[in-house]
C-alpha cells in the first residue's frame, strides 16, 4: 500500500511541474522553434485539467490568470486527502 501512496504523490508531483512550466512558458513568446514544440506537448498535457477552473475564475484586471494557481492548489491538496483516506 505504500507503493501505491509514493506513486500516487510522485505522479501528482510530477503533474503539478508540468502545469508550473507551461505556465512559465506563458510569460516568454513561444511562435517557433524548441520553446513552441515544449508549449504544445505541455499544452495537450495541462490544458484539460486547467480548463475547468478556467471556466469558474475569470481573469483579475482581464490579464492575470489565477486559474493555474487553483488548480495546483486542488491538486495537491486532492491528492493529500486521497493519500489520506487510503
Amino acid at each position: 500500500m505504500l507503493s501505491l501512496k509514493y506513486l500516487i504523490v510522485s505522479l501528482s508531483d510530477v503533474y503539478s511541474m508540468l502545469i508550473f512550466v507551461y505556465v512559465m512558458l506563458s510569460w516568454f513568446p513561444t511562435n517557433r522553434g524548441i520553446l513552441a514544440d515544449i508549449n504544445t506537448v505541455l499544452g495537450k498535457i495541462c490544458d484539460p485539467y486547467l480548463n475547468l477552473f478556467k471556466k469558474f475564475i475569470p481573469p483579475i484586471g482581464g490579464m492575470v490568470d489565477v486559474s493555474p494557481i487553483v488548480a495546483l492548489l486542488v491538486l495537491q491538496f486532492g491528492v493529500r486527502l486521497l493519500i489520506g483516506l487510503l
